[in-house]
């Protein structure tokens, strides 16, 4: 195994951990500043009120991108798998 060999594998991990994060993150980023906008515009403090609304959207994150995110998921998997002879060499 070359260290090319390992930062690219590496690479490649890395880039699909955060593509299966990113929709889930961006949705509760998204909805935290809407209600942070919401919050400054009626003077409203409260800090429980941004739970409920960015649980909402990560889980409706969630059932929207799973499909792809299992797909995803599974291509990997299945290269990893297909090419781990190639990988102890």
């Amino acid at each position: 195994m070359t260290p090319e060999f390992l930062t690219g594998f590496f690479f490649e991990s890395i880039k699909t951990a955060i593509m299966l994060a990113a929709p889930m993150l961006l949705s509760g980023l998204f909805v935290g500043l809407l209600v942070s906008i919401f919050q400054s515009a009626t003077s409203i403090n409260e800090m429980t009120l941004t739970f409920i609304p960015k649980m909402l959207a990560v889980a409706c994150a969630l059932l929207f991108f799973l499909p792809w995110m299992m797909q995803t998921m599974l291509a990997y998997t299945t290269n990893l798998f297909t090419n781990i002879v190639t990988y102890i060499r």
